[in-house]
């Protein structure tokens, strides 16, 4: 996978991220651009949650979208 294509795909699961996580800024999104550890991040300060809570959130919203980051 190109660049090109890494970033088109970003640009489709922001959307399905933003649904999940509603909290979650454009800014916000701007900074995890694709990456996990700034999404797990992201999601413990806006919802207030301990890394673990928001690893397994990440995971298993991985799962069921059958995506990695």
């Amino acid at each position: 996978m190109n660049k090109d294509e890494a970033g088109g795909n970003w640009k489709q699961l922001k959307g399905k991220v933003k649904e999940k996580w509603g909290k979650l800024t454009d800014d916000d999104m701007t900074v995890v651009e694709g990456k996990r550890d700034q999404l797990v991040g992201k999601i413990q300060e806006r919802y207030g949650y301990a890394k673990d809570q928001a690893e397994k959130e990440v995971s298993d919203w991985e799962s069921h979208n059958n995506h990695r980051f």
